[in-house]
């Protein structure tokens, strides 16, 4: 006996046996159709690598994971930008304190110089260029 049935219109599997509670709180469920055990072992489980769950022909398959758009490497970037700004910011902000308050060493004096250099390089960096980004080294 099948446990699931099969929605291409959500590319899902529901199980049978939770079918009145999906019905109950879902419309459009009339696509439902039987499938083999083993179809749903096969695709309702993680994907292989670079691979996502389509639809073809009403059944679930595996095809290749789209490559990312232009727009989608561009936002990665920046969250990647805001991210290395944040750990800049934290590392200037205590060094600027002791050096404000005169109770800086030598070797913290020279790290927030070479801190708020990396700081700059950073917000020079154009994430529209991604993947193709040089990312500025963190001081030491």
């Amino acid at each position: 006996m099948n446990k699931y049935k099969w929605s291409a219109k959500y590319n899902a599997f529901f199980p049978v046996s939770l079918l009145p509670s999906y019905e109950e709180h879902w419309e459009h469920l009339s696509d439902l159709v039987d499938v083999d055990d083993d179809v749903e072992i096969e695709f309702n489980r993680e994907p292989p690598d670079g691979k996502v769950r389509v639809v073809i022909d009403g059944l679930p398959a595996w095809a290749d994971t789209p490559a990312l758009t232009q727009e989608e490497l561009a936002a990665m970037a920046e969250q990647m930008k805001s991210s290395l700004r944040s750990t800049a910011d934290s590392e200037i902000s205590w060094r600027q304190d002791a050096v404000d308050t005169g109770m800086a060493t030598d070797a913290e004096t020279t790290a927030l110089a070479e801190w708020k250099t990396y700081r700059v390089l950073l917000m020079r960096v154009d994430t529209s260029t991604a993947p193709d980004i040089t990312w500025p080294e963190k001081p030491a």
